[in-house]
This record gives C-alpha cells, sequence and structure tokens, in this order.
C-alpha cells in the first residue's frame, strides 16, 4: 500500500482538516507501510534577539486512529533547528513516544536571516496501542504521565481577527504560545511575513492573540497549555 500523503489547511483545530497533496521528496513515511504523511503550513521563526531566542512552535495531528511514526521538515534556512516533543517510554515508538498530535519546535540559531521559516511533517501509522510502562516499587517515586495536555486553536487570517485557545473549568493555563504561518506551496517572502502581525497575551485559562493580515492571508495557531482536570 502506497502512502497517502495529506497537507494540513488552515482555518480549524490543527489535523481536522486535510487535502490531498502532490508527494514531495521528505521522508516522514520512510520504511511505515501504511502510511499516511501529513504537511503543514510554514511557520516562521523568530529570527531577532542575541542568545536566547524564542523558538516557534506549531502541532500537526494524524487522523483520527493514526499515531505519529515518522517525521520531517523542510527548511527555508540550514540554520533552523529542529526537534519534536516525545513521550518517554520503551521501547522508543509510535504509540510509546509519539501520539496522534506532534508538536513542533523551531529556532534559528543564524546570525541573521529574513523571515526564516519551517514545513513540519508527519507519518500517520494506524493505532496499535502502547507498551506497558513497569511500575516502580517506591511509592514516592512515580514513572512519567501526563500532566498537561494542549488545547489548540488554528486560524486562518484575512484581515483582523482575535484567536482564543482556553483550558477547561477545571483547568489552569501553566504555559502558552501563538504562532504564525503561511498555507503556501514555497517559503513566504519576507514582506509577506511582515505583513502578518501577532498581538497575543494569557488571560485567566486563555490564551489570546489578535492578529492581523495586512498582506493576503495567513494562519495563526494559538495554543493552551492546560494542568489539572482530574488527570
Amino acid at each position: 500500500m502506497r502512502a497517502a500523503r495529506l497537507v494540513l489547511a488552515g482555518g480549524l483545530a490543527a489535523g481536522a482538516l486535510v487535502v490531498a497533496a502532490p508527494a514531495s521528496a521528505t521522508n516522514e513515511c520512510r520504511g511505515l507501510n501504511p502510511c499516511v504523511a501529513v504537511a503543514g503550513p510554514w511557520v516562521v521563526v523568530p529570527a531577532r534577539g542575541a542568545t536566547a531566542r524564542a523558538g516557534a512552535k506549531y502541532e500537526l495531528s494524524c487522523p483520527r486512529g493514526w499515531v505519529v511514526g515518522g517525521t520531517d521538515a523542510e527548511l527555508s534556512d540550514r540554520a533552523i533547528a529542529i526537534a519534536f516533543l516525545g513521550a518517554p517510554g520503551s521501547p522508543v515508538s509510535p504509540g510509546i513516544t509519539t501520539a496522534r498530535t506532534m508538536l513542533f519546535l523551531g529556532t534559528y540559531a543564524g546570525a541573521a536571516g529574513r523571515a526564516p521559516t519551517f514545513r513540519p511533517h508527519i507519518g500517520c501509522v494506524p493505532t496499535s496501542g502502547a507498551g506497558r510502562r513497569t511500575p516502580t516499587g517506591v511509592r514516592a517515586v512515580f514513572p512519567p504521565g501526563t500532566p498537561t495536555l494542549r488545547r489548540v486553536v488554528t486560524a486562518r487570517i484575512a484581515g483582523t481577527r482575535r484567536v482564543v485557545a482556553a483550558c477547561h473549568a477545571d483547568e489552569r493555563l501553566v504555559d502558552w504560545y501563538a504562532t504564525r504561518a503561511f498555507g503556501t506551496p514555497a517559503p513566504p517572502p519576507a514582506p509577506l511575513v511582515a505583513g502578518l502581525s501577532v498581538r497575543a497575551a494569557a488571560s485567566g485559562r486563555a490564551a489570546v492573540a489578535v492578529a492581523r493580515a495586512a498582506r493576503g492571508q495567513g494562519i495563526v495557531q494559538v495554543g493552551a497549555v492546560c494542568a489539572g482536570g482530574g488527570r
């Protein structure tokens, strides 16, 4: 069975809407069969600052019933460092290290860059369950769990729009992010990137962003990292 390729479209929650796209040279499905390839938009990475530079975060999702089995990315600049969040566990494998969603982290390490961007890719495989964790015999020590979760809203921006990602009433906000991106087939030019502005802040249990696209359209993803809720 050949790997299917999908591309994420902005406007709904991450991974909620995908459309067919031509195959590319990325390797997120290499060695995986069956596999569904999901491509995200071009994510803008902050390029200003001295040493402690802010990175860009972007979440992609597999279709329901599938988990992330492979990852890849396309870069507009070789100085972009890419990582992703994975859960501890053994063996390192889909369903243990990864889940249906994958959060990519991009950081620019160059001396000067004009609108550096990256395009994340995930290869999705059918859910096969997760391995067991060996319980510890010491009550004061616990194996890693899932004390937080991300509530993510991805929206297409044309003009000015308010985007809110909120924790539930029984949860509390412990971290958040707001990321700019573009659904262009190639890395967006610097004037297009500069035309998409985002002002974001935390307010109570929510991360709130006000985005404005002065040139064409853009995509903004807002993520709220929530704790509590009886987990």
